[in-house]
């Protein structure tokens, strides 16, 4: 039964992510407080993969699953609310 509470309320804060209108300048500075030391200044990967264009090839849901969970090592999982989330997903959208 807490597999499904728990799934229920990742549900919840993915959809209410996606509904929301991130800032790609918050976005931006988020990304340079947080991610610079893995993915690099302009996001084109470090430690971490190159980030250009990930929206092409990650729909928003495997992004913030991969952000708020940390899938492949070394990447951290990350807590982050709904509204810097839908800001890093704006950031993100940008670099394409």
């Amino acid at each position: 039964v807490l597999f499904f509470l728990n799934q229920g309320e990742k549900n919840g804060y993915i959809q209410e992510t996606l509904e929301l209108s991130g800032s790609v300048k918050a976005g931006d500075t988020l990304f340079k407080m947080n991610c610079v030391g893995c993915h690099g200044i302009t996001a084109r990967g470090l430690v971490g993969p190159d980030l250009h264009s990930i929206t092409n090839r990650l729909s928003d849901k495997q992004i913030i699953k991969q952000i708020t969970e940390g899938l492949t090592p070394p990447m951290p999982s990350f807590e982050i609310d709904p509204q810097n989330m839908s800001n890093l997903l704006s950031y993100l959208h940008n670099l394409e």
